[in-house]
């Protein structure tokens, strides 16, 4: 049976898998990066009301790295997303789990952490897997159905970006207040977000407010989830638990979006998600890179998040 944590972080893994439906549904004719823009007005709004619930200030004190933060985390979801948008959704999925793989390389040349043959083997397995999902023709030829170079290197950039990210929360997270961390996420995606819609804004009809809201919704329900599974899983398990996440891709790309996935791209999942296992219980006396949307936070701001999430949050001070 399982355990009380585990349970929270499956439902976290859906959480996060349903955001990415409600990105592709409103993708079909909103920008990619109004979605992001939505994604990042919910998360500004409800982390702006838990600060002052914390009456804590929201600049914090190393500002360059916390810009550094909101920047790469805001060009990572401008990857994400648009790569959800114009790829099958189980496809976009296992790339974006590449970042793993580039969170163990980075963090060897960038905060001088030691790669062992373990870490790069299974680098070496996770890439192979992008491969068989990816289908290049110069490898497979014209025969395979291959996905658009283009498409493949956005989320892959996506990936890195979310990498760097990590390692910039990672050196941070000494630093600064967590909930601060997570601010400044949105703070610096919003402003980075709204001169890409001078000209391409598209005015939400109907459902896709429903979808837009979604986005938001899901997404701090995943954190929420995600963060108070933590108090009860090991980082590794946890960590292993999220990449759940790509099975449940697939299935809502069955059911919602026709997207079957052929035998190459199963086979090509298995190894970047095997890949990444093996990285996290590589990692098991070290801390595991969370999923990307989730930021570890204490346990009192995990409670007044619940309570914005049900409606009950104190709105003084």
């Amino acid at each position: 049976m399982l355990s009380h944590g585990a349970l929270l972080i499956i439902g976290a893994a859906l959480a996060f898998s349903l955001m990415t439906v409600f990105v592709k549904a409103a993708g079909q004719r909103l920008p990619s990066q109004e979605v992001v823009l939505a994604r990042a007005l919910v998360s500004l709004v409800l982390t702006w009301m838990l600060l002052r619930a914390r009456r804590m200030s929201p600049w914090g004190t190393h500002r360059f790295l916390l810009f550094l933060r909101g920047l790469l985390g805001g060009l990572a979801l401008a990857c994400v997303f648009y790569s959800v948008t114009v790829l099958p959704l189980a496809d976009a999925t296992v790339l974006q789990y590449l970042y793993p793989t580039f969170t163990a390389l980075l963090a060897a040349v960038v905060l001088g952490e030691r790669a062992g043959r373990g870490a790069l083997l299974a680098s070496v397995v996770s890439l192979a897997g992008v491969l068989l999902v990816a289908k290049p023709s110069i490898i497979f030829g014209s025969a395979s159905a291959p996905l658009e170079p283009l498409h493949v290197a956005i989320a892959v950039c996506g990936a890195v970006l979310t990498a760097l990210a990590y390692i910039d929360v990672k050196r941070l997270a000494a630093l600064e207040d967590p909930l601060v961390i997570v601010f400044w996420f949105p703070l610096i995606t919003v402003p980075l977000t709204i001169p890409t819609l001078l000209d391409t804004f598209v005015w939400p009809q109907g459902m896709e407010w429903v979808w837009l809201l979604g986005v938001g919704v899901c997404t701090q329900a995943g954190q929420v989830l995600f963060t108070r599974g933590l108090l009860y899983e090991s980082a590794t398990r946890a960590t292993a638990l999220t990449y759940l996440q790509v099975v449940f891709a697939a299935l809502w790309g069955a059911l919602f979006f026709g997207e079957v996935p052929d035998v190459l791209t199963g086979v090509g999942a298995m190894l970047v998600v095997s890949g990444a296992v093996w990285l996290a219980w590589q990692g098991r006396s070290a801390s595991a890179p969370p999923s990307p949307d989730a930021e570890a936070l204490p346990i009192e701001v995990i409670e007044e998040a619940e309570d914005l999430v049900t409606g009950s949050a104190a709105s003084d001070g």
